[in-house]
């Protein structure tokens, strides 16, 4: 597993300008992927690394993350690619309120007529279009988008017969949520977790807090992570989760499925829970020395 670290992510954020992605970095992580069937009703339509994903029903589809703005008609392409149609997606979804998977969002909410929910801590950063985010200010903003229906913290939507949960994993951003769901494959059912992202950039734990209370919503997101039954391990950066190297896999015909990862999961919430346990250990001991004396 490529992990993603806060230096190489703030580097990312900072070189990146509004509703644009004009450094390398965003420019590598919008490649564009051939679209494909990951297990079941489940499929895959996002960028190499900005994850988006698409569930389909009888009754309609199921879309989750809009990536940058950039990411939007790449999203649009893919889901007609394999045989959707763009105004089935009745239902919107984000993971987090940044501008690289929310950033299409308003976007695809135009053109699929979709209902878009959304948490309620994230719910106002995504209606402001990204401005006044707690770390990066109004520095990194992404077209407004009007949130339709709020759920909260372990309620579910429905439709057809799929079911998602939210759960919120907060911290990344206030309202950061992971999803879960079941896909049926065959006479198989499997747990799938879409895990929010759990990285802590440079954010501030000890003396003045990014945000009152941060500390403990990354301690309750990794208490929740850790219970969180898995077998399909996926996320909104492709690197969490080996994306690039399960799609080569699948696509060479690999049994049992490479997306099939429960230990890739768990090694995913142990490396992300140290570094945040690193993090701030470091920042309360420094913290804690007596300045210098002067000589």
């Amino acid at each position: 597993m490529l992990k993603i670290n806060g230096r190489i992510a703030l580097a990312f954020f900072a070189a990146t300008i509004a509703f644009g992605q004009a450094d390398p970095t965003s420019r590598s992580w919008n490649k564009p992927v051939p679209p494909f069937q990951i297990i079941g009703n489940l499929y895959y339509v996002g960028a190499i690394e900005i994850g988006s994903f698409l569930i389909a029903t009888r009754q309609g589809h199921i879309l989750l993350d809009g990536g940058f703005v950039e990411t939007a008609p790449q999203i649009e392409r893919n889901i007609a690619q394999l045989g959707f149609k763009l105004e089935d997606v009745k239902i919107l979804l984000n993971s987090h309120a940044h501008f690289d998977h929310a950033g299409g969002l308003a976007e695809l909410k135009q053109k699929t007529g979709a209902k878009f929910i959304a948490s309620a801590r994230d719910a106002e950063l995504l209606r402001s279009g990204g401005h006044g985010d707690f770390r990066f200010a109004d520095t990194l903003t992404f077209p407004p988008v009007a949130v339709d229906q709020i759920i909260g913290d372990g309620q579910s939507i429905e439709l057809g017969d799929q079911k998602l949960t939210a759960w919120m994993t907060p911290g990344h951003t206030k309202g950061n949520t992971t999803w879960t769901t079941k896909i049926s494959d065959g006479s198989k059912s499997y747990a799938v977790v879409f895990a929010g992202s759990p990285t802590a950039l440079d954010y501030q734990f000890a003396g003045k807090e990014s945000y009152p209370g941060i500390e403990s919503d990354f301690e309750k997101t990794f208490a929740v992570l850790k219970t969180l039954p898995c077998d399909i391990f996926l996320s909104d950066h492709g690197s969490f989760f080996s994306f690039e190297q399960k799609r080569e896999r699948l696509a060479r015909g690999e049994k049992p499925n490479p997306f099939i990862d429960p230990d890739g999961y768990k090694r995913f919430v142990t490396e992300y829970e140290k570094e945040f346990r690193e993090k701030v250990e470091a920042q309360k001991k420094a913290a804690a020395s007596p300045a210098p004396k002067p000589e």
